[in-house]
């Protein structure tokens, strides 16, 4: 079965029956979709940028120079 990073050869789906093509498409394509929400899931629970705050680098650096 595919997952993501595999497939099939040209002649694979070139020689596959219709139905079976037709299956392989609908379930590579729920598959995707269950990445793409756990993604989004995963994304909606991160605490990094929720308060829509640019932050800069933590640096503080020890003396000023003056070029």
């Amino acid at each position: 079965m595919y997952h993501g990073g595999g497939g099939f050869i040209h002649s694979e789906i070139y020689n596959m029956p219709i139905w079976l093509r037709i299956f392989h498409i609908n379930k590579i394509s729920e598959w995707n979709k269950k990445q793409n929400e756990a993604m989004e899931k995963a994304q909606g629970q991160s605490n990094i940028g929720d308060n829509n705050k640019v932050m800069g680098p933590a640096v503080n650096p020890n003396s000023t120079f003056n070029y």
